[in-house]
């Protein structure tokens, strides 16, 4: 037999009767009986219902029982998967004996229609395994008061009349139940109203243990009442949902007759033409160009042939929403006040005075113009210097509109440009946002960390951003989603960097740099004791009454703790001081909190640079080093391995450059001893080691080549530097010291160091003496053009 297919199966008739007429409820049942177990609820005897279960499982306990005379199941519930075998113990001992009539197989199912007869309970498990043959018995309820089981059985009537008005299914399943039985029939009565409720399987079980007739009346008396007070709800949530959804709908065709009597009056308008009218206002008062006028014009009128519930009518919308925005001819009045812009950059920096000066040129340039425009600032430095804040404050002394968006990381041009109208949910570029949330023409628009711009197949960003930074191209800027050009030029750029190595050069070249250096120790406090602290302590809700910090505390702080060439870290600590000290005045600390030197460690711990002065020895040299944090000293040492044989080592994570200032070093030293007062053939069987110091720490660049030749040189002449010096420069083959970049940062980490004596190549001189006066205070510095000069200064030779 075809698993898959639908077929009946042979089921010899039932003597006395056709193949399939109904038998009598009080037939001679057999007392054994084959069980079908059902997972779903129990079945009763007064039901009639199909049956179906896994043909897996129970075929051949179907043909068994097709096989017998009588054609009577046991149905038990065994509360199990119905996908797999209930063990015996899980099957309930009470169940329901039904005869089966159409059996049918059908997509791996078998199917019959089952005739409740009678209860019966399991006398002996004949076999403990598929198909399940029990002996049975049939138990007889006991006999009772007569009247009572009556009026128990008038309450359940009416309990049904109570059920059939809230769900019609309950008139359908009390016409078949008439059809077989009595309604004076107490006992088919109960176990039909028991079926008919929505009970769990548990509780109808208990039901169906109840031989006795009264016992088994509460419990369906019980079941009922819970049924009715369920559906009463059901049916007041129904009603309430329907009064509600009519009460809409009353609602929308009074405002739909409201507005059709409205616009035969002339007295209003429909959605679309209001939306319309409110565009047209946002445009009164604006300079429209022409062609972004007649844009506009064939835009509006192709909306007000859409429909409103077209997809294309909300593209639409949404163009003339942004392109009417838009500050067409919309500037704010430029403040030219140069005492009114230095208040504002002493207000929110301290130091950086060479920057502050810079700012003031570039302002006073614009005020004897008239006009700033079609200029673009970069700002360059290490990180927590203040220039996202500057930016900030130039906004302020111009009185003009700030707004600030980050390009770091940004790798799809699209962002810049927009994105074509074609696509769904396009919008238009940043440019164009920050218009509209600035609302004039002529804002100042930061960029921030313009250098770690990106790229990727989706476009580069950064040559999308030459148009835009472009004075002769930004006056007719043309976003992909406006697809109509916008005038920037009046737009004052500021853009912020770490370093200016990784901006293409063809955008570098439209900037105006300004480097921002790091901060000596005099300016930190200086920053820290007038805005860090306090706004600290406002963070935390602590008045100055409450806690207090020294000046020296605060100078050990950025000594010990923040030595970075700008103030986020010190930043940092200063929060984790007013922590701490919060938590001590809420553990019953009396105020003020006094935090001074001698017990700074208890807020911060133990400090995290020690006051270290740079090495000395026979090989060892103090270098400057430039980083993208700031400047920095680095040691350079040389030794001799051995004499075994001529070579060089080099070791310190080294790039290529600087490998190559250590080899030209190397070879200008060896070539020249004599002529420094060295032995002339001391490298010729010598084995040099050159390492420069943090090994962990990737180190590149020219400027050490002058560092590295005189730790050369000292190792030769069995010389050491004995005094406080340092020194940068690049070094060629004949001895040339060429320039190097970074000297601002350099000469602040020299002085951070207590560096007082340096060397610098003669063509930095005029970036020295463009520092200001408190940073050249106290240092010696020597320029030098060749190295012969190095040597006379270091050496005397």
């Amino acid at each position: 037999m075809n698993e898959e297919s639908t077929e009946n199966l042979v089921i010899n008739p039932v003597h006395g009767a056709g193949e399939h007429t109904l038998a009598r409820a009080d037939d001679v049942l057999p007392e054994k009986l084959y069980l079908l177990p059902i997972s779903v609820r129990p079945f009763f005897p007064a039901q009639t219902l199909p049956i179906v279960s896994s043909d897996a499982l129970w075929r051949e306990t179907v043909e068994r029982i097709g096989a017998t005379p009588h054609h009577v199941v046991g149905v038990v519930y065994a509360p199990a998967n119905p996908d797999s075998v209930p063990l015996p113990e899980a099957i309930n001992e009470v169940g329901t004996a039904a005869r089966m009539h159409h059996p049918m197989r059908a997509e791996g199912k078998l199917q019959f229609i089952a005739e409740g007869l009678r209860r019966f309970r399991i006398a002996r498990w004949l076999t403990d395994r598929p198909p399940y043959l029990v002996q049975v018995e049939y138990p007889d309820p006991p006999r009772e008061d007569a009247d009572e089981i009556r009026a128990y059985a008038l309450a359940i009537i009416n309990m049904i009349k109570e059920l059939l008005p809230l769900n019609p299914l309950y008139k359908e399943q009390l016409r078949l139940f008439l059809d077989r039985f009595n309604a004076d029939e107490a006992s088919p009565l109960t176990d039909f109203a028991a079926a008919l409720t929505s009970a769990g399987a548990d509780e109808l079980q208990e039901v169906l243990d109840a031989i006795p007739l009264r016992r088994r009346m509460e419990k369906v008396l019980a079941l009922l009442q819970k049924e009715i007070d369920v559906a009463g709800l059901q049916a007041q949530i129904r009603k309430a949902v329907e009064d509600k959804v009519s009460e809409h709908q009353r609602q929308f065709f009074l405002r739909e007759q409201l507005k059709e009597i409205q616009k035969e009056l002339g007295i209003a308008k429909d959605d679309k033409t209001v939306e319309l009218e409110r565009l047209r206002q946002r445009l009164e008062g604006t300079e429209l160009p022409a062609h972004a006028r007649t844009r506009i014009d064939e835009e509006m009128q192709k909306l007000s042939y859409l429909e409103t519930g077209s997809p294309e009518y909300a593209v639409t919308r949404n163009y003339l929403d942004v392109i009417t925005d838009l500050p067409w001819g919309r500037t704010s009045a430029d403040s030219f006040d140069l005492a009114h812009a230095r208040r504002v950059l002493d207000r929110d920096h301290d130091g950086l005075e060479d920057v502050k000066d810079r700012i003031i040129e570039f302002l006073a340039v614009g005020a004897f113009k008239g006009e700033i425009a079609g200029s673009i600032l970069v700002l360059v430095g290490p990180p927590g210097v203040g220039k996202s804040s500057i930016g900030r404050s130039i906004a302020q002394a111009l009185s003009r509109r700030f707004y600030r968006f980050s390009v770091g990381g940004m790798r799809d041009e699209a962002e810049i440009k927009g994105h074509r109208r074609t696509y769904i949910g396009a919008m238009p570029g940043k440019f164009v946002q920050a218009l509209r949330e600035a609302g004039t023409a002529n804002p100042v628009i930061m960029l921030d960390e313009i250098d770690k711009i990106g790229a990727s197949y989706q476009g580069d960003p950064a040559s999308a951003l030459l148009e835009v930074l472009d004075p002769a191209q930004n006056g007719d800027f043309l976003d992909h989603y406006l697809d109509v050009r916008f005038d920037l030029s009046k737009v004052l750029f500021v853009c912020t960097a770490n370093q200016l190595d990784t901006i293409p050069a063809a955008l570098l070249d439209r900037m105006e740099q300004i480097r921002l250096g790091g901060y000596i120790t005099a300016e930190k406090v200086r920053i820290a004791h007038r805005h860090l602290w306090p706004k600290a302590r406002e963070r935390a809700g602590v008045k100055a009454s409450q806690v207090a910090i020294s000046k020296a505390a605060l100078k050990r702080v950025v000594e010990g703790y923040a030595r970075e060439a700008g103030v986020r870290s010190l930043e940092k600590q200063i929060g984790r001081i007013m922590r701490k000290s919060v938590v001590k005045l809420l553990d019953g600390a009396r105020p003020p909190l006094r935090i001074g030197t001698r017990n700074l460690d208890e807020y911060l711990g133990q400090p995290v640079f020690r006051a270290e002065r740079p090495s000395k020895g026979r090989g060892v040299v103090t270098g400057l080093a430039w980083t993208a944090l700031g400047g920095a000293t680095l040691d350079v040492e040389a030794t001799v391995v051995h004499h075994g044989g001529r070579g060089l080592r080099l070791t310190g994570r080294l790039g290529d450059v600087m490998r190559e200032s250590a080899d030209i070093a190397y070879s200008y030293i060896s070539a020249n001893l004599a002529r420094f007062g060295a032995a002339a053939k001391f490298f010729d069987d010598a084995f040099v080691h050159l390492h420069v110091p943090e090994g962990a720490t990737p180190k590149d660049g020219p400027s050490a080549g002058i560092t590295m030749a005189t730790a050369l040189l000292s190792l030769a002449h069995g010389t050491a530097v004995e005094r406080p010096l340092a020194m940068t420069g690049e070094l060629t083959l004949t001895g040339r010291v060429l320039a190097v970049g970074g000297i601002r940062e350099k000469i602040i980490a020299a002085r951070r160091n207590r560096i007082t004596e340096l060397i610098v190549p003669a063509a930095n001189e005029r970036d020295f003496t463009e520092l200001p006066e408190h940073l050249r205070a106290g240092l010696e510095v020597h320029f030098v053009s060749r190295y012969q000069d190095v040597a006379t200064i270091v050496f005397g030779s």
